[in-house]
């Protein structure tokens, strides 16, 4: 059974740091691309970051890029987001998920999990 459980999520003050983790069970995680993905109070869903299954690339919104680095440790079936600099604009529900091959393409695979909540506030 595909899963992904997101964790780290937490209050952080702005200009803080926060490193969230992403397990993945169920599939092999070296062969995918995956992401991280977050949702605002009152917007829709956008991709933070997607590395590639090999961790060769890694791509990032505009938002978030300089401040925020992902990375992937395939042997413990995880991977990472470190944010740095936190603004109060980064706050929300992150997820993580996967993509249907090795590249950051196309839409997420898996069904969404409870995500994990950061909040920015001092």
């Amino acid at each position: 059974q595909l899963q992904l459980v997101e964790s780290g999520g937490g209050l952080v003050q702005p200009g803080g740091s926060l490193r969230l983790s992403c397990v993945a069970s169920g599939f092999p995680l070296d062969a995918y691309a995956v992401g991280w993905f977050r949702q605002a109070p009152g917007k829709e869903r956008e991709e933070v970051s997607c590395i590639t299954s090999s961790g060769g690339r890694t791509n990032y919104a505009d938002s978030v890029k300089g401040r925020f680095t992902m990375s992937r440790d395939n042997t413990k079936n995880a991977f990472y987001l470190r944010m740095t600099n936190v603004e109060p604009e980064d706050a929300g529900v992150y997820y993580c998920n996967r993509f249907g091959g090795s590249d950051c393409i196309g839409d997420p695979f898996a069904s969404w999990g409870q995500g994990t909540e950061v909040t920015v506030s001092s």
